[in-house]
């Protein structure tokens, strides 16, 4: 019997290879056989301009597959301080360089207005556009035996009626979240993986797959079965390890995405 491998991308995030770029995140994933970039927008210029990626894109012949939306707590004044601008911002950045998923974070609770009215929002622009506006699944602040409820309406995505839904095991790992039971949950809605692992710590962790307590083996073998078509992006940490370490890291990290990402026979479906 031959192996089923389904046509997803494995694509590499440019936040894998921070505190490089673009343009650093592109060269490495070219080299070692990524099949994608996901673009977080950040502080650096390019990130933000339509032209520039599409520059560089063509230049190492890799398609960017999303773009992370600048929703985290370290980019709240990229495009400004509005949280629908950056959304818009966003998914008109992916509509110019051709990416099909806008990754993006629930609101803080401190965004109460935005958050009031977020699911609404992000389901309207939906209907507006091709792109796939995929909420991530996030994790409660914890500090000693303390615990903050951070993201409204919820940090868990199976709670609110969300059409896309991006699965990132660093953060399952970080909330005590059961990844596999999350995937089942969203079925058809889950429509983009943060490929990393972790071993629970209130620290978000970004390890590569495989070196934590996740089941991202099984998680990659289950989306074969049954023909994920979204795409599977490699999001590790990597700010600590000098050039060589980095690039033997995201090389496992594809390895384990290639290995895994493989059923025996046909999906299911067939």
């Amino acid at each position: 019997m031959t192996a089923h491998v389904p046509q997803a991308r494995v694509g590499l995030s440019t936040a894998s290879v921070y505190p490089g770029g673009v343009t650093s995140a592109f060269d490495i994933a070219a080299r070692l056989g990524y099949d994608a970039v996901e673009v977080m927008v950040w502080t650096e210029t390019i990130s933000q301009e339509a032209g520039a990626l599409r520059r560089v894109a063509d230049h190492y012949g890799l398609p960017i597959c999303s773009i992370h939306a600048p929703t985290l707590l370290l980019t709240q004044r990229v495009w400004g301080t509005d949280p629908w601008m950056k959304v818009d911002r966003s998914v008109e950045l992916a509509e110019e360089v051709g990416a099909d998923t806008v990754v993006l974070h629930p609101p803080f609770r401190w965004q109460r207005d935005y958050a009031a009215e977020f699911v609404d929002g992000v389901r309207e622009r939906e209907g507006r556009t091709h792109v796939r506006l995929a909420v991530e699944n996030m994790f409660p602040w914890r500090a000693r035996a303390r615990e903050m409820q951070a993201y409204l309406p919820h940090w868990d995505p199976t709670q609110a009626d969300y059409r896309n839904v991006t699965l990132d095991l660093s953060h399952t790992a970080t909330a005590g979240s059961d990844a596999l039971a999350m995937a089942g949950a969203l079925g058809d809605r889950l429509a983009h993986v943060h490929l990393a692992d972790g071993l629970g710590s209130y620290k978000d962790e970004h390890l590569v797959p495989g070196r934590g307590a996740q089941p991202c083996a099984e998680l990659l073998e289950t989306l074969a079965g049954q023909d994920f078509s979204g795409d599977i992006v490699v999001e590790v940490g990597t700010r600590r390890l000098d050039e060589e370490q980095r690039e033997l890291d995201l090389m496992e990290a594809l390895a384990f995405a290639r290995l895994h990402f493989a059923t025996a026979g046909p999906p299911a479906a067939e």
